[in-house]
C-alpha cells in the first residue's frame, strides 16, 4: 500500500482591525484598495471594466474617493481575493449606496439581503444586463 501524499493548505488571515482608515485607490466600479489592502465595496455588483459601463462605473467612484479619506468597515467574509468591507466618504455617505443610487452598480441580494435595492434607477438592470446575469447565475451570458 503507498504513502497517502499530504498538502499542505495554505492558512488565510485576515487583519485583526476590523477597520481601515486613509486615502484609496480606485480599481474598479466596486473594488478599492486602501494601502495595501483590496477591498470589494459590500453589497453591491459594478460593471467589470472590459464590460459596458465599466470605465463610467470606475470613474463614478473615483469622482466619489478623490481627496477623500474613506472608512472601510471589513466584513467576516472574502470576495475572490479581496476582503469585503462597508465604505464610508467623511460625511457618512455610503459608497456602495452612492454607486447604486448614480445608476453605476447594482444592489446584490445574495449578499446585501437588499439594502440597496430601494436606490436602483428604474431600468438600470437593463443597462448592466451583463452584471445581472451574474446576479442570476447565468455566466455564459456573463462571459460573452
Amino acid at each position: 500500500m503507498a504513502k497517502e501524499e499530504v498538502i499542505p493548505v495554505e492558512v488565510l488571515t485576515i487583519p485583526c482591525e476590523t477597520t481601515l482608515v486613509g486615502p484609496c485607490y480606485v480599481v474598479d466600479g466596486d473594488t478599492i484598495r486602501i494601502g495595501k489592502t483590496s477591498l470589494r465595496l459590500a453589497g453591491i455588483d459594478a460593471p467589470e471594466l472590459e464590460h459596458p459601463w465599466g470605465n463610467k462605473a470606475k470613474w463614478a467612484l473615483v469622482s466619489l474617493c478623490k481627496g477623500q479619506i474613506i472608512t472601510a468597515k471589513i466584513e467576516p467574509e472574502m470576495s475572490y481575493d479581496r476582503l469585503v468591507a462597508t465604505c464610508f466618504l467623511p460625511d457618512g455617505r455610503d459608497l456602495s449606496a452612492e454607486m447604486v443610487s448614480q445608476g453605476m452598480a447594482l444592489d446584490w441580494p445574495k449578499f446585501s439581503g437588499g439594502k440597496y435595492k430601494h436606490l436602483e434607477p428604474e431600468g438600470v438592470r437593463k443597462k448592466h444586463w451583463k452584471a445581472a446575469a451574474r446576479q442570476r447565475g447565468h455566466m455564459h451570458v456573463f462571459n460573452k
